[in-house]
Order: structure tokens, then sequence, then C-alpha cells
């Protein structure tokens, strides 16, 4: 499971990188970005001049800042990193032609939701978002028991359907429209690993400025 699991984490992040390169963002969020692996692809692609990592966890932030410390230097930086919760409002976070929430909604806490739709949907309103997580329904191809998680550190997997009932609810309640798609190895009974959701902004998103 393991070597299945890597495989599909350098695949999801390949996919997310070129999935945001082709909207022509040139300014990206990176929301719960972790320890920086998908920072880690945009900082080297010219198209993107301003890039900044919202990340709550010290420890993650300070492994980034190991990995990207080449990127942080110099009177304007290309890249920055936040300490915070993309929870929580920020007016720093706004006016952003793209953000990616790659694998981390399921590490909030149910009763959470709805604060994550006002700061991210409500205030910080990316042209465009994709967002990855877990299909629960792939998992027993990981070999997992039932209800057994990915991650010990997941609060829930949605399948397919629960997530595309929240994520519509979510676009119609902030005037974006919503694609839904899949990342890895696809079974005709359980989808893709990865389910993805492609948030679009009916304000005229694609204008480029």
């Amino acid at each position: 499971m393991m070597t299945q699991m890597t495989s599909l984490h350098e695949e999801r992040l390949d996919h997310v990188f070129s999935v945001l390169k082709s909207t022509g963002a040139k300014k990206v969020l990176d929301l719960g970005c972790g320890s920086g692996s998908l920072l880690y692809r945009l900082v080297r692609e010219p198209q993107f001049y301003e890039i900044v990592g919202l990340e709550e966890s010290g420890v993650s932030l300070s492994q980034a800042r190991t990995m990207m410390s080449e990127h942080l230097v110099g009177e304007h930086p290309k890249l920055r990193l936040v300490r915070g919760s993309y929870a929580e409002k920020n007016e720093k976070l706004i006016g952003f032609d793209a953000a990616a929430m790659v694998e981390t909604i399921e590490h909030v806490y149910p009763n959470a939701l709805s604060s994550v739709e006002l700061a991210v949907f409500g205030q910080y309103r990316p042209k465009v978002l994709y967002m990855t997580t877990p299909n629960r329904e792939y998992n027993p191809l990981f070999d997992l028991a039932p209800g057994e998680f990915r991650e010990e550190d997941h609060k829930f997997e949605w399948d397919r359907e629960k997530f595309r009932r929240w994520a519509r609810g979510v676009a119609q309640r902030n005037d974006y429209e919503v694609v839904f798609g899949g990342i890895g190895a696809f079974h005709p009974d359980h989808g893709e690993p990865t389910q993805t959701a492609f948030f679009t902004r009916k304000d005229g998103v694609t204008r480029k400025d």
C-alpha cells in the first residue's frame, strides 16, 4: 500500500500543478501547504510570480521554509509562507487568481467546515480553486478495513456522493460553478482513489488582469 500511496501522491501533485498552470493564473494560494510539496513545483514555474503557502502546523511550515529558503529571500520574494488556518478570515489572502487545497479538507473537523467556507469562498474568493480529497469508496482497494482512514489524522473521508453534495452547496451559496473529476487509476465500481472539485468564480473569472 505504501508504494501505491507514494505513487499516487506524486501523480496528484503533478496533476494539480498542471491544472493550476492551465488556468493562466499568475498569483496562487496553496491552502494547507504542509511541508511544501506543491510549492516546490510552483516556484519553478515562471508563469507564477506570486505564491503564498498557508499552513497551520508550525512543524510543517518550518520544513517548507527550509526546503524553500532560496525563494524566500530578497526585497520582493516570489514566495511567502504564512502561519494560519484557512478556517479563519485573512485579508492578505484576497485577490488571488487560483488556489489549491490538496488533501487537506479531510483534516478539518466537520463542525469547522462552515468556517472554511466563509473564509475561503466567502472572503478569499480566488478566481478558481482546485480541491482534492480521498475517495472513501476506493479504500478497500488499498486493503483498508471498513471505516479505516488512509491517515490517522483524517477527521473524515467522503464518498463521491457526499463530496459532490457538499461542494455543490458551497458553489451555489458563494456564486461559483464546480466540476468534478478524479486522479489515479479508475475502477468501474469505486472510481478514482482521489476525487477532485474545480471551482470557478462566476463573476469574470476568466479575465486576465
